[in-house]
């Protein structure tokens, strides 16, 4: 009858609240660092690409290389601006075990500034670029709002 009971309370023991939020901790972390060491490899990936792309109009256009790439280039590097800020956010979650709005906001900011950079008005139409507007708009009322609220 005992060992029926000690199994009852092991069972509870390993169902209880506390034991499975902590087992779901310990598996965010763990997607947390893998996701981190994936961002990594992208970020180094996308770097090689950078670097081979700029080596190559550097060599094979003898025109001048910011006369039609020039936004191609700056998106590249925003690319790569932008899986820094998604590493940071992952880190920051690691550190603190909360997700900081502020970085994610920021990280968006830069997202649909890259598209705005990168926007060709030749095939886009204007209500592409006032959609652009209007997320840049509530991106920065949301990090306004959040900047006035962290002191409080």
């Amino acid at each position: 009858m005992s060992r029926k009971k000690t199994f009852f309370e092991s069972l509870t023991h390993w169902f209880s609240d506390e034991h499975f939020l902590m087992i779901l901790e310990e598996v965010q972390v763990a997607i947390a660092k893998t996701l981190s060491l994936a961002m990594v490899v992208i970020i180094v990936v996308c770097c090689g690409q950078l670097i081979l792309y700029l080596t190559q109009k550097l060599l094979t256009d003898s025109t001048l290389i910011f006369k039609v790439s020039l936004f191609e280039i700056f998106g590249l590097f925003l690319n790569v601006l932008i899986a820094l800020e998604i590493l940071e956010n992952i880190s920051s979650y690691l550190k603190k075990h909360v997700i900081q709005v502020e970085l994610v906001i920021i990280t968006s900011l830069i997202a649909v500034g890259r598209k705005i950079i990168i926007f060709d008005l030749d095939k886009k139409s204007g209500e592409d670029l006032i959609g652009l507007a209007l997320a840049v708009l509530a991106l920065s009322i949301s990090y306004l709002i959040v900047r006035l609220n962290k002191g409080k």
